[in-house]
């Protein structure tokens, strides 16, 4: 039994030695890594160039298609909240041209009778209104906003997407039941229409009409290039009553909470069935948009970009690993004598193998860092010259110094094989 436990402790005692030597090993090659380095300043630093540039992109791509993914969730979360749907005949997306053809023959107009049987029948509705839109010129005195967004809304239309007021208030429901021409303008309209001067109780005109100002929507900003603060809400009654009593509306409805959202589409979906008389092995001529459906849209889209993209961008980092493999065979040629004399003074393939791997790793890291640097700075530009925030993951930061780190290892091995074959009598008769 003594001897079995002698035995054990030679045997961790060695264990242990083995480690000891491993790590200094590791610190050795770590050491003259750097002085290597150090000692070839210019040539590290533009070695380095091609996986710092690679780097540089792959992050900065990586953040600007996670903050293009947010920008534009954020943007359509203020036009369309969540747990709201749309109804209307034609909703869907992404449809193909087959489809698309299949939905004319079949989907019938939506009107304002159809909102309002939904209105009175659904129980599970917290807010519904219709969003009847339309371009027109709006004018005061001898200044004219071009091409403004008309909407057909009721009262409550801020209870289903955002809709932030700066002066006033908004349509409210007896302007939408006796069909007033009240009007709730853009900011990009009252400016350009009014100046500095008070908008609200004033007069415009919209395609010859007159329309009080009863409120001033908040400066929303632009989504994708276009402006968001160009809008006028006017009541839909007043709406139809000037563009058409027999067009086809689309209608918003929001649910009480996301786990209620299906639930309400069923409801509402029920209603216009039994109102436009489908039988049950009928499909419904008419169409419903979930809020939840336009996000995830914009997911899979994002997600496909990164797809293509961040493999494109990988590139760079291939060309930088060849760059890397070129110069440590450059280094190897060099240190051709440094490598025969450490090999007659006792050190091992796997020593000389290790230092040349640990160099060209710790190159290709540096690099990753300066890349990352390089790409909170190149973000920092882009946020402050356009309106997508720039996201950058650690997911992508990981990735990069991982991808650089990884490219350094492969690239350095023919190398670092090809100095540990070196015999040591050849290599010191160079000198």
């Amino acid at each position: 039994m003594g001897m079995d436990l002698s035995k054990l402790d030679a045997l961790t005692g060695q264990g242990q030695k083995r480690t000891r030597r491993s790590y200094a090993a590791l610190w050795e090659a770590f050491l003259i890594a750097v002085d290597s380095i150090w000692t070839h300043k210019l040539r590290s630093f533009l070695t380095l160039l091609g996986i710092i540039i690679g780097v540089a992109s792959v992050v900065t791509v990586g953040g600007a298609i996670g903050g293009l993914g947010e920008y534009v969730s954020e943007r359509l979360s203020s036009a369309f909240a969540s747990n709201t749907f749309i109804v209307s005949r034609f909703a869907r997306v992404n449809v193909s041209a087959e489809e698309w053809e299949k939905l004319i023959k079949r989907n019938k107009n939506i009107y304002p009778e159809d909102m309002r049987a939904v209105e009175d029948k659904c129980d599970s509705c917290e807010a519904i209104s219709p969003l009847i839109r339309q371009t027109d010129d709006a004018k005061r005195g001898n200044q004219t906003f071009y091409d403004a967004a008309i909407s057909g809304v009721n009262e409550d239309m801020p209870r289903i997407q955002t809709l932030d007021l700066a002066e006033g208030r908004f349509i409210s429901g007896f302007d939408v039941a006796h069909a007033r021409n009240y009007a709730v303008i853009g900011s990009q309209v009252r400016e350009e229409l009014f100046g500095a001067a008070d908008a609200l109780g004033k007069t415009i005109k919209i395609g010859g009409d007159n329309f009080t100002v009863v409120g001033v929507e908040v400066q929303n900003g632009n989504m994708m290039g276009q402006s968001l603060d160009n809008n006028i809400y006017i009541p839909y009654t007043t709406f139809l009553k000037k563009y058409g009593l027999r067009r086809s509306i689309q209608f918003r409805v929001r649910a009480p909470s996301g786990d209620m959202l299906e639930a309400t589409q069923d409801e509402v979906r029920q209603i216009l069935r039994v109102r436009h008389k489908l039988k049950p092995n009928r499909e419904d001529d008419f169409d419903i948009l979930a809020s939840s459906a336009v996000q995830d849209m914009v997911g899979q889209l994002t997600g496909t970009i990164a797809m293509v993209v961040t493999p494109i961008t990988l590139i760079s980092l291939v060309v930088g690993g060849i760059v890397v493999m070129n110069i440590m065979l450059v280094t190897v040629t060099e240190r051709t004598v440094e490598v025969g004399t450490r090999k007659a003074v006792g050190a091992k393939r796997s020593d000389i193998l290790l230092q040349f791997l640990v160099e060209s790793a710790l190159l290709a890291s540096i690099g990753g860092v300066i890349g990352i640097l390089l790409a909170y700075l190149l973000s920092a530009v882009v946020e402050s010259v356009t309106p997508v925030p720039m996201h950058i993951t650690i997911g992508y930061i990981i990735m990069a110094i991982l991808t650089s780190g990884g490219i350094g290892v492969i690239s350095g091995l023919y190398p670092a094989h090809k100095a540990s074959k070196l015999n040591p009598i050849v290599a010191l008769m160079r000198e």
